[in-house]
Order: C-alpha cells, then sequence, then structure tokens
C-alpha cells in the first residue's frame, strides 16, 4: 500500500487573545458590533466566516430596524430548512440588548410540514397579521414572490442567509427577485454569506447592485485570532492511489470528532458500489459494528483499543432513521455535550447552518470545485470550544495514474487542490493594505512598524493587531482612484485572486511551464481577469487593482518560503511567524517595488511543496500531459504585450528588443512582432 503524502497545506496559528468571543455591553461580540454600527442602511452586506455569529447580528439590526427605523416585518430567508434552527427565540435582554428574539412557531415555516410551493398562504397570511417576524426558506420565498408580487413585501426587511446561494443569473429566480426589490427601493435588504467567492460561478450581484450595498466585513483571521481556546488550524491535501477505502485509515483518527463527508455516486472518486456499502465500510475500518443506539439512531462502533465510538450516519436517508440521526445531532440540549457523537458521516449535508463545536477534523473524500463549499466544510471544524486546542480540514484526492484513462481528471483534480490551498491561505491570513511609497509617507496609526520603528528612506511593513492588518509600501504601486476600484482593493482582492488561480492554463503554466517569463501571469494574465471581471473601471483602475491583488498573493507567498526555509514544521509557526515572514521578505530585497513583485512566479513555492508531496513519476506524466499542450500566443496575449511594451517605451524611449536577455522584454517585442506578422498577412 503506497503511504500518503501531504500536498500543499497550511497551518496557521493565532494568538488566541479572545476578542472576537468578547461580547460589550449589549451582548455584542466584535462582528456584530461592527454590523450594528451599519444597521442604518438599507442594504447590507455582511462578509464573516462561518460561527462568527450572523445569525445573531442579524437579529439585532432587525430589531433595531422593526423597533426604530419603521420597518414593518422582518423576513429571514434561508437556503434548506436545517438552517432555520439558527434563528430559533434569543433572550437577548438578558445579555444586555433592548429586545428579544422572539418567532412565533407558526411562522417558523422551516419547521412546518408541507412543501415550499404550499406555503405561500402561510407567507401571505403573516403580511396580513400583526407578527413580525417570519423564517422560510429561499423556495418558499420565491414562490410566495411569484404569487404575491414584489410590492407585498414592501416596508419589509429581507434578510438572505448564504446569500451565495443567490446568483445574479436570470435564470435564478431569487437572485432575479432580489434585483427587482432592489430597483423598486421600498424595501431593506440584508445579506449575509460566510464565503463570497465569484469566482466559483456567476456574480452574485450585479455590479451596479453591489454598489448599493455597504458592506461589513470580518475576517477569518480576525476570527480565529479572537478566540478563547482554538489556536491551530491545518489545512492538507492527501494523494491516494487505488480506492480512497484501502487508504482512508492513514489519515482517519477516531480520537478526534470528525465529520467525514463521502464522495457523491457520481465523483470519480466514489466507489460506484453504492453509498450505503461505503459507509458499511468507513465503519468497518473504524472497529466492530456493536448495533444501533434504539434513542439516537446513532451506530455504535466498538475501536480496537475497546473504546465505543457513536457514529451518525447522514447518509442514509431513509426517513425514519435519517430524520431520528438528524433531530440527535440538533438536540439543543447535547449542544454542549462533547461526548454526544464522536463521528458524522455525511454526503452533502453537514456543511451549513449545521453547529457542531466540537469538530476537530473535516475529511473530505474527492475534489470539491467549489471553494465555497470548502469553506462551509471548514467552517464545520473551526468552531471555539474549550479544551479544543487544534483543528484540521483534509481532503483525499486520487493521484494520477498514467494506466487509467482518466489521468487528465486526476490532473486537473490536482491542480483545483493547489489553487485550493492558495486561496485558503489568502483567506486564513492577515488582509494587505498596500500603499505607495513616496517621499510624504508617512505610518499609520495603531500599526507596529518593527523594532527599527518606520523608516522615512525605505519600505515599511506595519502590523495592527487589534484589526489584524497590515501596511506595506511599494514604490510605484498604482493607487485606486475611483470608489468602486478602492472598494475592490479593500474588500474584493481574493475575488480577483480567486478567478486567477482557478483558471487552468494559468496555474498550469505557472506550475510547469519552465519557459514561463512571470510577467506573463502577473501583468498579462492578472490584467486579463481584472479587465473581464471590472470592465466598467478605466484602464488606470485596472491596473492599480491588478497590483494590489497580485502584491496580496505574492506578498503572501513570499512569507511562506521565508517560513519554510526557516525549516520551521508547524507550517505558519507561531501566531507571529506569518508576520515576520512579510517582514523578512520586505527587508531582504533592495527595494520592495511592484516591478519586483511581478517578477514573482506566484505558484513557485506550491509547486516546491508538490515536487516533495508527489511521486515522482507521477510529477513526471503530469508535467508531460501539461506540456503536451503547449498554446501559441493568442491575439488577445499579443494585444496585452503590446500594450505593455507601449508603456515601456514611454518609461524608457525605446520599443523592447527581441535579442534582449531580460525575459520580459523581449516577450513584449514577440507580442509587438505578433501584431506586426498578423497585419502584414491581413495586407
Amino acid at each position: 500500500m503506497t503511504a500518503i503524502k501531504p500536498v500543499p497545506s497550511v497551518s496557521v496559528n493565532y494568538a488566541t487573545n479572545g476578542a472576537s468571543t468578547k461580547p460589550n455591553e449589549l451582548g455584542m461580540r466584535v462582528m456584530q458590533e461592527r454590523a450594528y454600527e451599519k444597521r442604518g442602511d438599507q442594504y447590507l452586506l455582511i462578509k464573516s466566516p462561518p460561527a462568527s455569529g450572523k445569525s445573531r447580528a442579524l437579529m439585532f439590526i432587525a430589531l433595531d430596524k422593526l423597533n426604530n427605523q419603521g420597518v414593518k416585518k422582518a423576513i429571514i430567508v434561508v437556503p434548506e430548512k436545517s438552517i432555520g434552527s439558527s434563528f430559533n427565540d434569543e433572550p437577548l435582554t438578558k445579555y444586555g440588548f433592548y429586545w428579544d428574539w422572539a418567532v412565533e412557531p407558526q411562522w417558523n415555516l422551516c419547521d412546518a410540514p408541507g412543501e415550499d410551493g404550499s406555503k405561500v398562504t402561510s407567507v401571505k397570511s403573516f403580511l396580513k397579521s400583526d407578527a413580525k417576524i417570519l423564517v422560510c426558506t429561499h423556495a418558499t420565498f420565491r414562490f410566495a414572490v411569484n404569487e404575491l408580487g414584489i410590492q407585498a413585501f414592501d416596508d419589509c426587511l429581507i434578510a438572505v442567509d448564504e446569500f451565495h446561494h443567490v446568483s445574479a443569473n436570470p435564470d435564478n429566480k431569487l437572485g432575479f427577485h432580489l434585483k427587482e426589490i432592489i430597483t423598486r427601493g421600498k424595501a431593506h435588504i440584508i445579506a449575509m454569506t460566510g464565503s463570497y467567492f465569484r469566482g466559483d460561478s456567476e456574480a452574485v450581484l450585479a455590479p451596479e447592485d453591489e454598489e448599493k450595498f455597504e458592506t461589513v466585513t470580518y475576517t477569518y483571521y480576525e476570527q480565529l485570532n479572537g478566540y478563547k481556546y482554538l489556536k491551530n488550524l491545518e489545512i492538507g491535501y492527501y494523494f491516494y492511489s487505488g480506492s480512497y477505502l484501502d487508504e482512508i485509515h492513514n489519515v482517519l483518527d477516531t480520537n478526534l470528532k470528525t465529520i467525514i463527508h463521502i464522495p457523491n455516486v457520481n465523483s470519480s472518486a466514489s466507489t460506484k458500489r453504492g453509498k450505503t456499502t461505503e459507509v458499511g465500510e468507513i465503519l468497518e475500518i473504524m472497529g466492530e459494528w456493536q448495533g444501533k443506539d434504539a434513542d439516537t439512531g446513532f451506530d455504535l462502533v466498538k475501536t480496537k483499543e475497546g473504546k465505543i465510538l457513536k457514529v451518525a450516519d447522514l447518509v442514509d436517508d431513509g426517513p425514519d432513521r435519517h430524520s431520528k440521526v438528524l433531530t440527535a445531532l440538533k438536540d439543543p440540549k447535547q449542544k454542549n455535550n462533547r461526548e454526544h457523537v464522536d463521528v458524522i458521516i455525511a454526503l452533502g449535508m453537514a456543511k451549513e447552518g449545521f453547529d457542531w463545536i466540537w469538530c476537530e477534523h473535516a475529511l473530505t473524500i474527492g475534489y470539491r470545485s467549489s471553494l465555497t463549499e470548502i469553506i462551509q466544510i471548514i467552517g464545520r471544524a473551526t468552531r471555539d470550544a474549550e479544551g479544543k486546542l487544534s483543528t484540521k480540514f483534509t481532503n483525499l484526492i486520487a493521484e494520477p495514474d498514467a494506466s487509467e484513462e482518466k489521468v487528465t481528471d486526476a490532473v486537473n483534480d490536482t491542480l483545483k487542490a493547489i489553487a485550493a490551498s492558495l486561496l485558503m491561505e489568502q483567506v486564513l491570513t492577515p488582509k494587505f493594505n498596500f500603499t505607495p511609497k513616496n517621499p510624504q509617507s508617512l505610518a499609520l496609526d495603531g500599526f507596529d512598524y518593527g523594532t527599527e520603528g518606520y523608516k522615512p528612506d525605505s519600505s515599511n511593513v506595519g502590523f495592527n493587531k487589534e484589526t489584524g492588518q497590515f501596511h506595506i509600501e511599494v514604490k510605484g504601486l498604482a493607487e485606486p482612484k475611483s470608489k468602486e476600484a478602492q472598494r475592490i482593493c479593500r474588500e474584493d482582492l481574493n475575488e480577483v485572486i480567486t478567478a486567477f488561480v482557478q483558471d487552468k492554463s494559468i496555474i498550469e503554466r505557472g506550475l510547469f511551464d519552465s519557459e514561463l517569463v512571470p510577467e506573463e501571469l502577473t501583468q498579462v494574465q492578472m490584467g486579463k481577469i481584472v479587465k473581464d471581471r471590472f470592465p466598467e473601471l478605466d484602464l488606470e483602475d485596472q491596473e492599480a487593482v491588478r497590483q494590489h491583488a497580485i502584491a496580496a498573493l505574492n506578498m503572501t507567498q513570499q512569507a511562506k518560503k521565508v517560513i519554510t526555509e526557516a525549516e520551521n514544521k508547524e507550517g505558519f509557526g507561531s501566531s507571529n511567524a506569518f508576520i515576520e515572514g512579510v517582514r523578512k521578505f520586505a527587508m531582504d530585497v533592495r527595494e520592495l517595488d511592484i516591478d519586483l513583485i511581478d517578477r514573482i512566479n506566484p505558484f513557485s513555492e506550491a509547486y516546491a511543496i508538490l515536487s516533495k508531496a508527489m511521486n515522482e513519476e507521477s510529477l513526471k506524466q503530469v508535467h508531460a500531459i501539461i506540456s503536451g499542450k503547449k498554446v501559441n500566443m493568442s491575439v488577445e496575449e499579443a494585444r496585452e504585450l503590446a500594450k505593455r511594451a507601449l508603456k515601456f517605451k514611454q518609461e524608457r524611449g525605446r520599443l523592447p528588443l527581441i535579442t534582449s536577455a531580460d525575459p520580459w522584454e523581449k516577450k513584449m517585442a514577440e507580442g509587438v512582432a505578433f501584431l506586426a506578422r498578423m497585419k502584414a498577412s491581413n495586407g
């Protein structure tokens, strides 16, 4: 049996300063207080990680709107019934707030029997009643708008939980209805999401609609750094050969509270023997089956050490069994009981709205194509709980095998896993604020610039422990001018990076093209992504966004490189190691300027780790597959190179030379020559 090897993994340690869990005099945690400060806005978008308290933040804001802002009713819209429980009654006055949150049972339609379409009558009755709060699913709300019209919801607050399930595509009825409501302008909207990765699919909001929303952002770093107990989060991708059932024991530690997500039956990782069979085999791997608990429906499994594991099987979808297990898991009396359940096995469930604070390991088999889904899965394991110091996410992925027809699929899964790893590093580390370095530059209040303090004559790296943010000065950096470009640089750089690293051709070249000139990726390809995503920005603002995005990605990768070279086996090491890694990189270079950042291949560190993790033969094979489909220069790429060549001429007084020893100058010259040849051949 081949030993399982790790592939790009992230290990982040946090300071556990307790800030994110400490309530203020109104009973609000940091994120909730930040959101509440914006309660007067008609349209509010809350971007905050799973378990950060978004549901309660909504309660605070909704109650203020109902009592102080003339809003008549609040309708809470969730993607699936199980999430409705997040909005159960809360005695908020007990913790210092002005009002309690109370939903009359008849108006929590997630608990009511019947299909979503048949609940429209209930929505209609609610709108005519004196009741103030309704909880329903996305589907129920869609049906209600179809039947009652958007005007029925005037003067209401529509709060959409798990907002990433919504799309701006007209085929997505909920997205379409929200656009209609925004256009009408007579309702309030709060959108909440633990992930806003539009790189996954289509836009959640059209840009012109998003501009109307006030955004509250609370980062993963802020949340985890401010926990009371959880100090370490580890994310690992592991290659296996053959069937995952033959090798799952290498990563399944039954001493850890674990959620196992088995692959969909249509997935390449599935054994094709049936989901029930796979669950049975996983139970056998854990130990000897002892029967089922009569009260909870949990499977009881005796390990070889003699411990009895309580396993909740959410894959078995027989109505009686499934309902019993789900009810047992949601039992509020057991929420703080660590011994209630040991392992949950799920298929497409237990990803969101499922609060098991004791989970220490989210083990997922088969690649998940959506970064949003990965973040939701990881969110199951990042709850803070007493005595829980460490947690991890593990993704088992099939190693490419030359003898299989589906080798290309396996290669694609590998590339996607690396992309997800790079993105999670961006999500989990502190936020970057870049400013251009010039003679007028000054230190920012609240930032620590290291032992030597702020140096006026060189680039500086400052860190604010309170906000978990960097201030980094970069010579030659373009500043965003328009309000929208500033918002993107402040709020949405991760969305730009997502689109960049999830582009298959970009990641293939970045990892496996030995002749690559980094600027082809950092300037040309990243430039194209920004242009495609934000066509409304002018060229200067597009360039500013491009520079900020590539600086954020490369700064994270270079900090990781510094730490790796220091042979710190704990990944990012102490809670200060990443901060020191960024500082050391900035100090070690002669001058931190945008040209230097553009000359770094963003994928070089991922490749360095991959080459150690993957079987040498498989790595060669992946090289061969990707090298075999080298693409010639496209017209679009040539045009982009020609634009860069024009900028080069403006700066140097001459066009780039095709004979230059500098690979980037040579590449720009090739772009100009390509267009000249094309023009000549077209007469």
